[in-house]
């Protein structure tokens, strides 16, 4: 495979009735076999919920806030997105296998996808969710400027994939509703995107707490600060602009977009949202899992 240009706009593939890029796929036995480590922490998370923000927050607490180690390279590189192999481009599992304890490894798979060894290793992770509404306003447009992703269409047609969960790592509703049920039995963190929005400081406290550190009073300043939106849009180092454009166009959308509670209002018509609202109630329907889409 010279030319790079192959791997991008491919149609996704079907893991255990889960789409995923094709090459996740044709790599799969990879990612089964990953060995994580006991003091391995794992950030999860459906696609556009707040991944980059909380691997950020997470380097800055290994780091003890300490923001120029935090450019020491890319988020990407910081915090391997484990399952995610592009033939030479690549590897979230070699990434891994050759750092250095105590890793932070993300990924976007759904509960039951996940490498058996995080379960036997008792990880401690952290989910965050954020509403279905939002996350699908910002998938299309992540769609868009992400070419590993197939063509999205028009907004009306991607809507009806994510509602459908026809896009990569398939329905966000069995996503959180998976992960949701999971923390009763193992030591998962469920934060809200939304609460961390209303109350950062509050979500960050929650943090230190299931990492069982304490950290002084300007050292959690600091983190807000370095974490905060406009200064991660700023940040090469945290905002994707590293890449090449073949990978991730900005032009056509930045990676951090507006990262913006309610922003659904401004995509979906009177019909969509009728449509989905009633969609969502059948699916969310007997969880005991409760969103906010404004606060």
């Amino acid at each position: 495979m010279d030319n790079k240009l192959d791997v991008f706009r491919r149609e996704l593939v079907d893991v255990q009735d889960i789409p995923l890029f094709w090459c996740i796929a044709e790599e799969w036995s990879q990612v089964e076999s990953f060995e994580a480590r006991p003091d391995d922490l794992l950030i999860s998370t459906y696609p556009k919920s707040g991944t980059t923000w909380m691997s950020e927050i997470l380097d800055l607490i290994y780091n003890n806030g300490d923001a120029e180690k935090c450019k020491r390279d890319a988020i990407y590189k910081r915090v391997p997105f484990m399952e995610l192999i592009i033939p030479g481009i690549s590897n979230g599992v070699e990434l891994l296998q050759n750092m250095q304890s105590p890793r932070l490894v993300k990924t976007h798979l759904p509960v039951q996808l996940l490498p058996s060894s995080f379960w036997k290793n008792d990880c401690k992770m952290i989910y965050v969710a954020r509403n279905a509404k939002d996350v699908a306003v910002s998938y299309y447009y992540f769609y868009k400027m992400a070419k590993m992703h197939p063509e999205p269409g028009t907004w009306e047609e991607f809507l009806d994939k994510f509602m459908t969960g026809k896009v990569c790592f398939g329905s966000w509703y069995d996503h959180v509703k998976g992960w949701w049920e999971k923390r009763k039995d193992h030591r998962i963190l469920y934060i809200f995107y939304e609460d961390m929005k209303e109350d950062p400081k509050g979500e960050l406290q929650k943090l230190l707490k299931f990492l069982e550190k304490e950290l002084p009073e300007e050292t959690v300043d600091k983190i807000l600060y370095h974490s905060s939106f406009n200064v991660m849009k700023q940040n090469p180092n945290a905002n994707y602009t590293t890449l090449a454009t073949c990978e991730m166009d900005h032009s056509v959308s930045p990676f951090m977009r507006k990262g913006i509670l309610g922003d659904w209002k401004n995509q979906f018509t009177v019909d969509q949202y009728e449509r989905f609202e009633e969609d969502y109630e059948k699916k969310m329907k007997g969880s005991t899992l409760q969103f906010r889409s404004e606060i």
